[in-house]
């Protein structure tokens, strides 16, 4: 279990839900506060930006190998430079939206792409530190993070073992104590067929920290599903509307659809409950109203016991219903009414 800003995340408490502002703010700022007033209205736990400019996260340069490729869905053809420019969250903006998110009682945290970064948000005293997925191979940033000694979270989109494993290692040799480890597709939009939830467990067992989903996958099913394999904490893009555009906005959840993310995933959290087969308490009255076999009209003494004054009904009381081969042509040995549990002593 790790806990951010106070709120315990794991296995024994209901999913952690992040939402990602990305560049869904669309170039303004107070768009910008509104998603983060709509995240607090859904019920989430915690606002995301990300801290870069386009010059700390790569070079104004051109060439395919500073391109998305053409076939890209969202982004094809475009120039890394400007994709970041065009999607970064001013610098100055990361104060406000903190405060705003403070007051609404969310926690505010970021991830940083590179050391200024850190160094920026260390002045902000954030409560923790997400890794994104591309970052995941940036050791030297992972220890940067954790040597902070808050919270860490990595993303693992693209990862192998060994480098998930060394990105572990890394954060817990800098001091980083409270870490949990993100199963993501790093595809925008990403398919839910390349999920892979299954490998949940295997990403518990591998690491042997709290583990969850950032999901970027169209609506809520496929987070949902993560909190049945263990995902204990669910990062998705929120915008106010798809309709309105921006680099995120195909694979972001409205606050609608936040709504019922924080809603279904608690309820699915719930739902797991324990390892065991038999009935609930809550089932107790029901057991009253099992089948079982009566006596469905007034008969005499010396009757034949028969379908037609003997039948498996609701409720529970008499003989098991399969005992009806057992007493078939036996008779009865005393009047009795209609609706009398049937027992052996009456035949």
């Amino acid at each position: 279990m790790i806990s951010i800003a106070g709120r315990a995340i794991g296995a024994g408490h209901p999913p952690y839900v992040v939402a990602e502002l990305s560049g869904n703010h669309n170039g303004s700022l107070e768009r910008a506060l509104a998603i983060v007033d709509a995240v607090a209205d859904a019920g989430a736990h915690a606002v995301k930006l990300q801290t870069y400019t386009p010059d700390t996260l790569t070079v104004d340069a051109d060439g395919p190998a500073f391109r998305l490729g053409d076939a890209h869905s969202l982004w094809g053809g475009e120039r890394l430079y400007d994709l970041y420019q065009r999607a970064r969250t001013p610098w100055e903006w990361h104060e406000p939206l903190f405060a705003r998110a403070r007051e609404r009682g969310l926690a505010a945290f970021s991830s940083p792409f590179d050391p200024t970064a850190v160094e920026f948000l260390e002045k902000l005293d954030v409560p923790a530190y997400k890794i994104a997925s591309s970052e995941l191979v940036d050791l030297p940033l992972i220890r940067l993070a954790a040597a902070t000694g808050k919270p860490l979270i990595i993303s693992t989109g693209m990862g192998t073992a060994g480098e998930i494993g060394a990105a572990v290692t890394a954060a817990r040799e800098a001091g980083c104590t409270r870490l949990a480890v993100l199963a993501c597709t790093a595809s925008y939009p990403a398919a839910p067929a390349e999920s892979n939830l299954r490998a949940l467990p295997l990403l518990a067992a591998l690491t042997g920290e709290v583990v969850g989903v950032s999901d970027h996958t169209p609506g809520i099913g496929v987070p949902l599903a993560a909190v049945a394999l263990g995902a204990c904490l669910i990062e998705k893009h929120v915008t106010l509307a798809r309709a309105d555009g921006g680099v995120d906005a195909a694979f972001s959840l409205e606050p609608a659809e936040l709504t019922a993310l924080v809603t279904e995933s608690a309820r699915a959290w719930e739902a797991l409950g324990e390892p065991v087969l038999g009935p609930r308490p809550s089932e107790r009255e029901g057991l009253r109203f099992r089948r079982s076999l009566y006596v469905v009209r007034d008969v005499r003494a010396g009757e034949e016991v028969g379908p037609g004054n003997v039948r498996s009904v609701r409720p529970a009381g008499g003989l098991p219903p399969d005992a009806v081969r057992e007493v078939t042509g036996r008779r009865f040995v005393r009047d009795v009414p209609k609706g009398t549990p049937l027992t052996w002593d009456l035949i």
